[in-house]
Formats: structure tokens, sequence, C-alpha cells
């Protein structure tokens, strides 16, 4: 068996990859290895109750501090523990640890007067809703009208009523007069064309 025969360029790309591979193992789990050396790591030298300087090592070997308040330094500073004890809560007066909120009282609301109603007379009545559009006269008969209630059609003479609720008053060639007998309202009807 020959290992990399059938392509040389594919069996060197692996090899490198695998170099690669294993520097990169090599760094993650051996941080002490001199591949891990290149990166800077901070010293920590804890002492309770002394604020210290944190220092780290750049790239030359010298030790240069660095910023304590911004660092991730774990250890218990018990300087800042102490400042803290002595602050006192100044809330807004509600109890942080009560689930219950308290319900706020109502203010009381000023009554203004409605202006008062003003009187107004009856409501009028509604309108004849009938259409005159014709006649139906013969020699010798009373006169004879044709009216329109939406699609219904009725011939009415004079005093007759229509709809139940309609009386024809008077009829002349160019209107009539017609009496709403439930409201007792009286109105003129013209003749309609078309």
């Amino acid at each position: 068996m020959q290992l990399g025969a059938e392509s040389r360029n594919k069996t060197i790309a692996a090899i490198s990859l695998m170099v690669v591979a294993l520097v990169l193992a090599a760094v993650r789990f051996f941080p002490d290895s001199p591949a891990a050396a290149k990166s800077p790591a901070p010293a920590v030298t804890p002492s309770p109750g002394v604020r210290q300087k944190v220092v780290g090592k750049v790239r030359t070997g010298k030790q240069v501090p660095l910023n304590t308040e911004n660092s991730l330094d774990p250890t218990l500073r018990y300087n800042w523990l102490k400042a803290s004890e002595d602050i006192k809560y100044q809330g807004t007066g509600r109890n942080i640890f009560r689930a219950q909120v308290e319900i706020p009282k109502a203010i009381a609301k000023v009554q203004v007067p409605a202006p008062l109603p003003v009187p107004q007379g009856p409501p009028p009545p509604p309108p004849i809703n009938l259409k005159f559009f014709g006649f139906a006269n013969k020699p010798g008969e009373p006169k004879k009208i044709f009216l329109s209630q939406g699609e219904d059609v009725f011939i009415a003479g004079e005093g007759d009523i229509v709809d139940r609720r309609y009386k024809i008053l008077h009829i002349t060639p160019v209107s009539v007069e017609v009496e709403d007998v439930l409201n007792n309202n009286r109105q003129s009807i013209p003749l309609s064309q078309g």
C-alpha cells in the first residue's frame, strides 16, 4: 500500500493541516508550553485590606501596572465591601421586598356643572315616503292616482287609505295632499316625472 500515491498535493495539504491542529491543541491544553508564552497573562498577588497593583507582562518582558477598576481580578476587595456597608438605602419609600403594590389614593376630581339642556320642541314628524307619479281617469268616475313606496305601487282616490297609514285628502293636477294618520302629519306630494 502506498500512502499518498494518488495525489501528492492533497497529501501535503492534509499533513500541514494536522501540524496546525496539533499546535493549536498544545496551546489550548498546555498553557505553559513555549507556544503559549506569546500572550500576556496578568500576575496577581492578593493581599487583603490593601489596595494592590495588578501587574501584567508585555512582550518585552517588562512588568506594567494594569488598571484594577477594569480588571477581571476575582480576589475579594475588603475596602470596597467596607465602603458598601456604610451606604444607607434611600428609595422612594416603597418596600422593595413586598410583592403587593400599594394602590395610590384617588385624587378628588373637580366636578364641572354640565350645561343645562336647552328644551327643544317635539321632534318633527317623519316624512311621508310616497311618490306621486300618475293619474288613472275614466270619464264619469272619481280621480284616481298612482303612488309608489319603494317597489310597491298603490292606486288610490280621494278619501282612500294607502299602506294602512296614509289617507289621500285632495287630488290636484300637479300634487296630492296626504295625511299620515299615525302621526297626524299632513304633506303635499308633487307630481314626479319618470
